[in-house]
Parts: C-alpha cells; structure tokens; sequence
C-alpha cells in the first residue's frame, strides 16, 4: 500500500482501512504467540501500513 494511493480516500475510508490493519495485526500477534506464523516480516509490513494510514488521516485533518 502506498501513501498516494490513500490519499485519494476519504476519512470514512481510512478509518475502515486502520480498523482492517488492526484487526490484521492482531491476527497476526497472535500466530507469533502461537508458533503458527513462519513469515514474521508481515507484522513489519502491517506496522508500517498502519503507520502510512494513520500520518495521512493526521495531514487530512491539518488541512
């Protein structure tokens, strides 16, 4: 996910995409607690996504 691509959303439309990544992460916290997760880079991955998601929702805000 790149940030050009979010900022093309509305507000309502990323707040459900923060919600979804949430959900993703703690999905994914879980299988690493459980020993089931293998490729440990997609919590990276959904860190990030978050954080891309979240500083857009905050530039949207300043505007």
């Amino acid at each position: 996910m790149k940030a050009t691509e979010l900022r093309g959303k509305d507000q309502a439309a990323l707040q459900q995409e923060l919600n979804e990544l949430l959900k993703a992460q703690f999905g994914l916290r879980m299988q690493i607690a459980t020993q089931q997760l293998s490729n440990t880079a997609q919590l990276k991955k959904v860190r990030r996504d978050i954080a891309r998601v979240k500083t857009v929702m905050n530039q949207k805000e300043a505007k």
